[in-house]
């Protein structure tokens, strides 16, 4: 089963699995931005910065 989806990965199996980085502020379902030096909530502002 060949899937198109942005935000989720659908296994062989059915299983769903996100592609996307939750916001551990916001409630489920909110996905966080990824930019070239961090992680950001555009509905909260919760932003987190990756490590080299």
């Amino acid at each position: 089963m060949a899937s198109t989806y942005k935000m989720y990965k659908v296994d062989k199996d059915g299983k769903v699995t996100p592609l996307k980085r939750q916001c551990p502020r916001c409630e489920k379902g909110t996905y966080m931005a990824e930019h070239y030096n961090r992680y950001a909530c555009g509905r909260c502002g919760y932003t987190e910065f990756k490590r080299k």
